[in-house]
């Protein structure tokens, strides 16, 4: 893997083997992951939620019950002041979406003071593994905290992921001291992509041309494939559509060849452009038919392997009971539309 990240003051991108895959505007609005010190405004009982104010235009939104069985923390009342952590930054007309229930990572752990749940990173599959991780996982917590073990912790000794998680608390100590724990897009690229590897890092120069072209067809709605299909992407307010089209592909003579090929093609292409435009939420794809169940779970497939380099969790759900592919993927960022509307 050729990955080299450029890192600039006003944007940070990956390029992965010659192909633009993430480019992050840097704006001083940019919050998704900041832990910080709020004041709780109201409470909305109906809503199960509390409005806080973060000293920001609008009240952050925080649900009253956190995801985590094992979550630690008081119950809430009007005038408290209390920790709170962006998951997603604000858009439109709502707030920022906030929780209590906080998560400091690294490159190998991710830290959790406010809950006793130790995880291991979805990515991992092999069961053995994952035993082993969430053993040592319970080890180097112990009672004090949740922590969650990243894929690449599978290959670190346990000497060095000590060490991390002891960073890891020494930061925690700062925020009940009252400091705030802000990360940009450079440093989430930084502790994402090291553990992954780097070839390269260019700071303070503009994208060279071939990498800017890709940008601007990024923005484009219908992207070509290789040997003559296409994509069309389409964004709703409540899901992402992508539909599929062999186009103009000839093919040899052999549709259902021709058919497999270009959504495989498709497959490898969905996979740059939603990590490239920042798609999340519901994405919805309209691959072209398949009669034989063999090529539509190798479809699969190309697309669980061309989504292992997406920093975002990504979930291939399948087809639906309409043949549509249906995929999830995990919302932080402001995708381009959404920053340029506002």
């Amino acid at each position: 893997m050729d990955r080299i990240l450029y890192l600039h003051e006003e944007f940070c991108a990956v390029a992965e083997d010659g192909r633009l895959t993430e480019y992050l505007p840097v704006r001083p609005e940019d919050a998704a992951g900041q832990i910080l010190t709020g004041k709780v405004d109201r409470i909305m009982s109906g809503l199960e939620a509390a409005f806080v104010d973060i000293g920001r235009k609008k009240d952050g939104f925080l649900p009253l019950r956190e995801n985590s069985q094992s979550f630690q923390g008081p119950a809430l009342r009007s005038g408290d002041r209390i920790l709170v952590q962006i998951r997603k930054e604000e858009t439109g007309n709502k707030g920022a979406y906030l929780t209590r229930d906080l998560s400091i990572p690294g490159k190998y752990l991710i830290l959790m003071p406010m809950n006793r749940h130790i995880g291991v990173s979805a990515r991992i599959t092999d069961e053995q593994v994952r035993q082993r991780l969430r053993a040592l996982g319970q080890r180097l917590a112990g009672e004090e905290s949740g922590l969650v073990l990243r894929e690449a912790a599978a290959e670190r000794p346990e000497t060095e992921l000590a060490a991390e998680l002891e960073e890891l608390r020494a930061q925690w100590r700062e925020l009940q001291a009252g400091k705030s724990l802000r990360t940009g897009p450079a440093e989430e690229l930084l502790r994402d992509y090291e553990p992954r590897g780097i070839r390269q890092v260019i700071r303070g120069e503009e994208l060279p041309p071939d990498l800017l072209r890709q940008l601007k067809e990024a923005r484009n709605r219908q992207i070509q494939l290789p040997h003559g299909g296409n994509i069309v992407i389409d964004r709703c307010e409540a899901l992402t559509v992508i539909d599929v089209n062999s186009a103009s592909d000839p093919g040899d003579g052999n549709r259902r060849e021709t058919v497999l090929r270009t959504n495989l093609e498709a497959c490898r292409e969905i996979a740059v452009q939603v990590r490239l435009r920042n798609l999340s939420g519901i994405l919805i794809l309209d691959l072209i038919d398949m009669d034989e169940a063999e090529d539509r779970e190798r479809v699969i497939e190309e697309l669980r392997e061309a989504f292992r380099r997406d920093r975002q969790k990504t979930v291939i759900h399948g087809y639906t009971s309409l043949g549509l592919m249906e995929i999830t993927r995990k919302r932080s960022r402001a995708t381009w539309q959404e920053q340029q509307c506002t």
